[in-house]
């Protein structure tokens, strides 16, 4: 009976050495989950199969800094404002701008990327033309990405007019409409409109600026220490001209 007893623990001790060694893999609390759009270069996009963009080079810094794994979930931009609300994800680095209705269910970092928002169009057969502004897209179809800053701006009746706006998951879904004249033009960040026509030579982007925003990182409402961790490596990244760096690594030609 003893030497059965000597065996069972033997055996106890090398199951539990063998869980030990396998065992390395990163435990929940040693992961940070990033949610983002991979279709909005070049800020988050995809090559190969990985997603790779300036807001996903800032998420990497984050969790080396915290000294966790990084784990990216793509999804729909507006399923990843929801996960963060939610607390789904940690944090959303997608092109994220500040808005009221946004800062009731969730906080933002400092802001580290200035935006210009563009108007694309079919370059073989514009819909609009001249000077940019609000009024421009008076009566016209206009493409925007559902539920990001243009949707919110060209949607507030203060801003202009349009006959219709209709909202896209993905702005490849828009190009082919806005190819085939279903829409007028495309309301977007100039960075992934450049990105958008140098795959598309039919469309053409309009001179002028529409408007002007900021990009901040989301966490869910009342995370302050994550912020707070965030905050930290954002401001240092754009003190050591880090994001400049990020920026230009992915918008060369």
């Amino acid at each position: 009976m003893k030497m059965k007893k000597i065996i069972s623990l033997a055996l106890a001790g090398v199951v539990a050495l063998s869980i030990t060694a396998c065992g390395e893999k990163k435990s929940e609390s040693d992961t940070l989950i990033v949610g983002t759009e991979a279709g909005f270069a070049p800020y988050e996009y995809m090559k190969g199969k990985e997603v790779v963009g300036i807001d996903m080079d800032i998420a990497k810094a984050i969790a080396d800094d915290m000294g966790k794994e990084l784990k990216i979930k793509n999804m729909e931009f507006d399923g990843a404002l929801a996960s963060v609300a939610s607390g789904k994800v940690d944090f959303v680095a997608a092109g994220v701008s500040i808005n009221e209705k946004r800062k009731k269910t969730m906080d933002f970092s400092h802001e580290y990327v200035d935006s210009t928002e563009v108007i694309v169009v079919n370059g073989e057969n514009p819909a609009i033309s001249g000077k940019v502004s609000g009024e421009s897209l008076n009566g016209k179809v206009v493409a925007v990405q559902q539920g990001n800053i243009a949707d919110s701006w060209v949607s507030n009746e203060e801003n202009c007019k349009p006959k219709e706006v209709k909202r896209y998951t993905k702005f490849a879904q828009a190009s082919e409409d806005l190819k085939n004249n279903k829409v007028d033009c495309i309301v977007m960040d100039k960075y992934p409109a450049e990105k958008l026509i140098s795959e598309n030579k039919e469309l053409k982007i309009l001179d002028g600026v529409l408007f002007e925003d900021k990009y901040a990182i989301a966490v869910k409402k009342g995370n302050k220490e994550l912020l707070d961790k965030i905050n930290k490596v954002i401001d240092k990244l754009i003190a050591d001209g880090k994001i400049e760096e990020f920026t230009a690594n992915h918008t060369q030609k």
